[in-house]
């Protein structure tokens, strides 16, 4: 079979998915280890026995809903190539809003320490990291595989300044910090999403609390002022309807200056909040 006839065999098995003729391309290119203009330049050249059989296995696993993250082994966030493995939850563009909102918080050029709890790939950490050299930034996780991943993307991408800690939250840390991060399993135990698409290959306890969905981000909530500099900053992540909930909790804990953002996709996404002079440190 020529690379014609395989790709035709692709877009054919995915042509259920949106994005199935993209994907049964990248596919091929990664069983040939070749960039996906390679296919287009050798339409005439015949792929081995061996490749086409690893490409139809690449392309039943994505037919049965498979993240793609997780097939090629990368994700692109904030324009950074991470490794992803079925150890951590697969970065989304919302939680790039996450960095966005930490960025305008870090001035350019000043050494603030930087928290990110629940770092799974180190997403978040990397990508703030990359933009602001001269903070110190710390990201932790309780799985030690994801942390062990998250080191691997630091030094792959050259930022290994980055510390990975294993342990649940702030326990691994000592204080005080200018700016916590973080994006915590916020879905509810009994949420059907948990059953739908890239979620039914995730590791669920990135995904849920195994409660209401508010139990991490309360936890973190009543923990933080007591790890934050006076006047720093808290910014979590959290459900398109759990605004309301996340700046309550904040306001109950002596947050102030709290709000809201929301996603482009108009969905309220991370609430912030600073400490007030009861931070500790």
């Amino acid at each position: 079979m020529d690379l014609h006839a395989a790709l035709e065999e692709g877009w054919r098995c995915l042509s259920a998915l949106s994005a199935g003729r993209v994907e049964a391309e990248i596919l091929l290119a990664q069983s040939l280890s070749a960039p996906r203009s390679f296919l287009y330049a050798n339409p005439e050249l015949e792929l081995p026995d061996a490749r086409t059989a690893e490409y139809r296995a690449l392309l039943r696993r994505r037919a049965r809903g498979e993240p793609m993250a997780y097939i090629t082994g990368h994700r692109e966030f904030w324009s950074l190539r991470l490794q992803i493995t079925p150890d951590v939850l697969i970065p989304r563009h919302e939680t790039e809003l996450l960095v966005e909102s930490a960025l305008e918080f870090l001035p350019a050029g000043e050494c603030a320490r930087v928290a990110d709890l629940g770092t799974g790939s180190g997403a978040v950490a990397l990508a703030i990291a990359s933009e602001r050299p001269h903070s110190e930034i710390h990201g932790t996780d309780t799985e030690p595989a994801a942390v062990d991943l998250a080191r691997r993307n630091a030094r792959e991408l050259g930022l290994e300044r980055v510390h990975f800690h294993t342990g649940s939250w702030f326990s691994p840390l000592s204080g005080p910090f200018g700016l916590v991060v973080s994006n915590p399993p916020y879905i509810g135990h009994d949420d059907p999403h948990l059953r739908e698409g890239d979620c039914r290959f995730e590791p669920r306890q990135a995904l849920t609390d195994n409660a209401d969905g508010l139990a991490a981000l309360r936890e973190i909530i009543m923990q933080a002022p007591d790890w934050l500099a006076s006047g720093g900053w808290l910014m979590l992540e959290h459900g398109r309807d759990q605004g309301a909930a996340v700046r309550e909790l904040m306001a109950a804990q002596g947050f102030e200056q709290v709000a809201t953002r929301r996603d482009l996709a108009g969905h309220e996404r991370v609430t912030l909040g600073r400490a007030g002079p009861h931070g500790t440190m």
